[in-house]
């Protein structure tokens, strides 16, 4: 009698077992499913951190289940959770192509939706700097040159006659409109690599910077308004413009991210917080830089080729419309927040 005492059931000690490991299991078994349907950027940072800790717990398993012969059922499933998990952590990667169409329709825009409030304060920025710049221009001309380098200006500036400026805005033999043209958007560029940098310290040089960069822009504007140009040259900057100064703004946006996630890192660990911050914006500058690319294409041909206002204007307007319904539409469904 006391030998059938001291022999516990077998399947009593599966109960056991499976009750001291199951909640592991069934984690496991979610993000596996998770990676399964969608992909492994369906997962948390925290759920990335437990994935492997979670597949080895599961190994462990399946070793003492085999070796102390508990019940069937319970070593196939660990098995065949085994090997899910082994397939998706350690098994081929998607092919490149496969990658390339998740970043144009998953990672980017979602990137791009998650710095929303960080691109409405570089809007805010921009259309400060661009008012007061405005403002102060028209009300005394020598501000401008305190605001345009001479070497973008190229002449285009207070003292220069309505003639030469709107030669500037349709001579499509105008050499001096390609070498300010292609100054214009070299200069975007570097804006835009400097606002992402310069978030690092604290968010105040990317501010500043974007916010200069909004001074340029209501400048330029107040010097074509006064010769009764600045309709046309609105309709001449729109053709690349709304790409361009949208992709100095998400520059600026995703600097800032990194910058406040530096300063107020929140419930965080500091580090923990600027490597989330630093993968999402990474993914968004990523982006700047394709949209600077088709802004380049875009100004070169709408220089050249585009001449009637209203068509500068509505190709503006639409690349504008696209952008944000890529972003705010797509991107939206994908869009990481950031945990406080």
């Amino acid at each position: 009698m006391s030998a059938i005492v001291n022999l516990p059931p077998p399947m009593l000690n599966a109960s056991r077992f499976r009750a001291a490991h199951n909640a592991d299991w069934d984690r496991l078994e979610v993000l596996i499913g998770r990676i399964e349907k969608r992909s492994v950027r369906a997962l948390s940072d925290d759920d990335l951190l437990a994935l492997p800790l979670l597949y080895r717990s599961a190994l462990s398993s399946l070793s003492v289940a085999r070796e102390t012969s508990l019940d069937r059922a319970l070593i196939d499933y660990l098995e065949q959770l085994c090997a899910r998990a082994y397939f998706q952590i350690y098994g081929v990667s998607d092919s490149t192509w496969r990658d390339l169409g998740r970043f144009f329709t998953q990672s980017w825009p979602g990137a791009i939706a998650s710095l929303w409030r960080e691109t409405l304060v570089m809007l805010f920025l921009t259309v400060a700097g661009a008012l007061a710049a405005y403002v102060l221009v028209r009300s005394d001309p020598s501000w401008y040159f305190g605001m345009i380098p001479e070497s973008m200006s190229g002449g285009r500036d207070p003292s220069a006659s309505a003639e030469t400026l709107r030669a500037t805005l349709y001579g499509t033999k105008d050499e001096g409109l390609g070498l300010f043209a292609s100054f214009l958007f070299g200069h975007n560029a570097q804006i835009a690599i400097f606002a992402f940098a310069l978030g690092f310290a604290f968010v105040v040089p990317t501010a500043l910077l974007i916010l200069y960069n909004g001074l340029m822009l209501g400048a330029m504007i107040a010097v074509f308004a006064s010769k009764g140009l600045g309709p046309n040259f609105i309709a001449w900057l729109a053709i690349h413009g709304t790409t361009e100064l949208f992709a100095i703004m998400l520059a600026g946006a995703a600097g800032m991210r990194i910058g406040t996630a530096i300063a107020f890192p929140g419930r965080r660990e500091r580090m923990v917080a600027l490597v989330e911050a630093g993968r999402i914006s990474a993914i968004a500058v990523a982006g700047v830089v394709v949209m600077l690319a088709i802004a380049a294409i875009l100004e070169g041909v709408g220089r050249q080729v585009v001449q009637a206002d209203a068509t500068r204007l509505g190709i503006g307007v639409a690349m504008l419309v696209g952008w944000l319904s890529y972003y705010y539409g797509i991107g939206r469904r994908y869009a990481q927040r950031s945990p406080a």
